[in-house]
């Protein structure tokens, strides 16, 4: 199995940054974290070992639908995968952010196993 050299961790909440970086340090992963769409924009644009995104979907300013559409249209960072991370999980939801170009979409609370097979799925 391929481990992903570098995961981004897009979350406006800095619990949810706090667990998931530790669950993936936990299962031999590197990850790299902010606060907003932005400033993820900002290091893709920086760093080119990101392997994966994980994009909460709710964040102000810049929500996670417009940043994955944003990272897909880039000539630079399209091709890396994003998956939606979010808490919203009402019907309809899994498929609006797979139509807004997400690879995968996984619903709070995260089930750790999952996420990770996803990872390894798309990295």
């Amino acid at each position: 199995m391929k481990k992903a050299k570098l995961v981004l961790i897009i979350d406006d909440d800095n619990r949810n940054i706090f667990a998931l970086r530790l669950a993936l340090k936990s299962r031999g992963y590197q990850s790299l974290s902010c606060n907003s769409a932005q400033e993820g924009l900002e290091l893709l644009d920086k760093n080119s070992d990101i392997e994966i995104v994980l994009m909460d979907m709710m964040m102000p300013d810049m929500d996670g639908y417009e940043a994955i559409q944003v990272i897909g249209a880039s000539k630079t960072y399209g091709h890396i995968p994003v998956i939606a991370v979010t808490a919203q999980a009402m019907q309809g939801d899994r498929e609006k952010c797979l139509e807004a170009g997400a690879r995968a979409y996984v619903p709070k609370p995260i089930d750790l196993d999952i996420l990770i097979r996803i990872i390894e799925q798309n990295s």
